[in-house]
């Protein structure tokens, strides 16, 4: 099921590109899966805590911090660093992430997620403003996306000891039911997303070479991680702590440089980059269930 569902999505997404309604039904999509289905997978894993989750998010947080400074080190370019630092986890990783290692992934990917989803939140509008930002700004954007909001609720929740109930049978059913809207909804999002969106040789070019660059600093990461740091249960989290690096940029960051800037020039480099990455991660997950 977990590989049947993303395929069928994405299917559904590729035929429904081709009419009006996909206009109305991608962002309907995007918006259920960032402000409802995520954070409701967040709170739950957040408030049923299992050990290593903080040290994933400090994990992503840095790790997203170090390719933005290198990036920005090598090619002095922002918007470009923003677009290799900041992955597309929210409506790509997750169901490729769930499709690749299971259901039962599902803790680690959130604090990935968490972790990368505020570096972003800090970075994004700085990198693609061309005047400073104050520090007021971008801490009220933090505290107002979805993932910190979720994590609020998460902290309420422990507090009213909700983690120690019983009977949790309601809360797995919804949280059963977001992962599978998750999925689907990003995966759908995906294939409307991309059957519109043309790329050139030479756009998919840079993409590879640019994925290549962060497969090597994963490898490196992630190398580092697993030997050096006292992450608890790294040898299950490896796997998908390594699937960061596979992902392509963020879709939102278009929107940001749209609205700062007036252009749209990271566009093609988050279309072209997906492409690739679409292909980098089947092979990864071939190479996963053949192997391991």
């Amino acid at each position: 099921m977990s590989l049947i569902l993303p395929l069928i999505a994405f299917i559904v997404g590729l035929c429904l590109a081709q009419y009006k309604l996909s206009e109305h039904l991608k962002p309907l999509l995007a918006t259920l899966l960032a402000r409802v289905f995520i954070p409701i997978v967040i709170v739950y894993n957040m408030v049923f805590y299992q050990p290593g989750s903080l040290s994933l998010m400090l994990f992503s947080f840095i790790s997203a911090g170090l390719l933005y400074g290198l990036f920005i080190t090598l090619f002095k370019d922002r918007l470009g660093a923003l677009c290799f630092s900041y992955v597309n986890m929210a409506w790509l990783g997750f169901p490729f992430a769930i499709a690749i290692f299971g259901p039962q992934i599902s803790p680690a990917i959130v604090a990935l997620y968490i972790g990368g989803s505020i570096f972003g939140n800090i970075w994004a509008v700085t990198a693609v403003s061309t005047e400073p930002q104050a520090k007021r700004i971008i801490l009220k954007k933090v505290m107002q996306s979805p993932p910190f909001i979720a994590l609020v609720l998460a902290g309420f929740c422990r507090l009213l000891d909700v983690q120690n109930i019983q009977n949790t049978h309601w809360f797995d059913l919804v949280y059963h039911a977001s992962k599978v809207g998750m999925t689907f909804a990003g995966m759908c999002v995906l294939g409307m997303w991309l059957r519109k969106t043309k790329v050139n040789f030479n756009d998919l070019k840079r993409s590879s070479m640019i994925l290549a660059l962060k497969l090597v600093c994963g490898l490196v990461l992630c190398s580092i991680a697993y030997f050096y740091l006292p992450i608890p249960r790294i040898q299950e989290y490896i796997g998908v702590m390594f699937l960061l690096f596979c992902l392509p940029p963020a879709a939102n960051i278009v929107a940001l440089e749209t609205h700062y800037q007036g252009t749209g020039l990271s566009a093609k480099y988050i279309a072209s980059g997906t492409m690739v990455s679409c292909v980098v991660i089947a092979v990864y997950g071939m190479l996963l269930h053949f192997y391991f």
